[in-house]
């Protein structure tokens, strides 16, 4: 296997690890919640600080990404992913917890300014591979569901963390055995799209971008950390078996890694407006729907909203990957995910406030709201036009 291709595939497992991390503490809040006498909305806005550490970190791990190392800022994410969650696992008050998910959130916000940088500067198809690249994030999303489930009902939620610590360590060593010191200095070629928009209408590319990074990001947020409890309250007339939510999370999220899988191909064949623009018109309606529905029709539009949400963020990361050169990319990447994930960060207190106001029917419409400005964004983005 080429040193390229070595890369790209740490750079995936460490997608998958990124999303997974920041989503065991949304499957296990359920089973945590009782044992401190607290419900669920009062211990969920515990995680904020970690999420908002997620997005507000990036800066700092993209700015030393690229002026330090890549390789080593990925290899602090390994082992200190490892460590962060360990140390969740031994925790034994709400506010030792908060200051762990918060150190696990700043480990997570290395990845995406830092590993994404990796990843364009080590590709050709830049998207089939962000496609790839995503879909291992959403497995890892997925995966966080399904395995927190079934450990959380067999083992406890203390070892649905220690388990991915260990594993975390693992690869991190491997990692560091792997990739030489020397790929910091090696020069890649610059990442060329096969369309652009004219530079008098780039400004509307950024205007699109930024309004589009709030609100899908918001939404990508409040969905993945909402799902497990609105499927344990929706679904109950099919399961109350918390592996058995696990698995139909899982299932659904299955889908949007498929999604995009299939969004990074078309987006090599296909203007981003082309593919943009429906993504972004089918969330609303979705999420508005699915506020009263439940079993069966609530799985189902789950399933065309978790699509949406996530082949959204393949189309925001392939824009930037586009228009940006490659010395200064993490960088760019980081001002992407500091606002996206940081705006992200207090949906889990827009959750919280939502649900303890109005339940998942005044959380999804209010969603559904927001995912408007998606739409927006998508319409004002200009059409690119095909290269000579």
């Amino acid at each position: 296997m080429s040193q390229s291709k070595q890369i790209v595939a740490y750079i995936n497992i460490a997608h998958f690890i990124d999303h997974y991390a920041m989503l065991i503490f949304a499957a296990a809040v359920i089973v945590i919640a009782p044992t401190f006498d607290m419900s669920y909305g009062q211990l969920l806005p515990y995680a904020t600080p970690g999420f908002i550490a997620f997005g507000a970190g990036s800066l700092a791990s993209g700015w030393l990404g690229d002026k330090w190392s890549r390789r080593n800022m990925m290899a602090i994410f390994f082992v200190g992913m490892g460590l962060a969650l360990a140390g969740v696992s031994v925790i034994q008050t709400p506010i030792q917890l908060g200051v762990m998910l918060f150190l696990v959130g700043v480990i997570a916000s290395i990845y995406h300014p830092v590993g994404t940088a990796m990843l364009v500067a080590n590709v050709d198809k830049l998207g089939k591979e962000m496609g790839i690249n995503g879909m291992w994030g959403n497995v890892g999303v997925a995966s966080s569901a399904l395995v927190t489930g079934v450990i959380n009902e067999c083992f406890g939620w203390r070892l649905a963390f220690l388990f991915p610590a260990i594993a975390c360590l693992v690869i991190g060593a491997l990692y560091l055995r792997a990739i030489p010191k020397s790929v910091d200095s090696i020069s890649k070629k610059p990442t060329v799209g096969t369309a652009r928009v004219p530079k008098s209408l780039m400004v509307w590319v950024f205007i699109a971008l930024v309004i589009t990074i709030i609100a899908s990001s918001t939404t990508f947020n409040a969905i993945t950390v909402a799902l497990p409890k609105i499927f344990q309250e929706r679904l109950s007339n099919l399961t109350t078996n918390t592996a058995t939510l696990g698995v139909l999370t899982f299932v659904v999220y299955l889908f949007g890694a498929l999604a995009q899988y299939t969004i990074g191909h078309l987006l090599d064949k296909h203007s981003l407006k082309n593919v943009f623009l429906p993504l972004a018109l089918c969330i609303v309606p979705a999420l508005y729907l699915a506020s009263t529905l439940t079993d069966y029709g609530l799985i189902a539009l789950s399933i065309v909203i978790i699509i949406g949400v996530f082949g959204q963020v393949t189309v925001n990361d392939m824009m930037l990957g586009k228009y940006t050169a490659d010395e200064w990319r993490g960088r760019a990447y980081a001002a992407r995910y500091f606002l996206g994930f940081t705006a992200a960060g207090l949906s889990v207190g827009l959750v919280s406030m939502l649900y303890n106001e109005g339940g998942f029917d005044l959380m999804l419409k209010a969603i559904a709201g927001l995912s408007l400005f998606t739409v927006l964004g998508a319409v004002i983005f200009p059409q690119e036009r095909k290269s000579a």
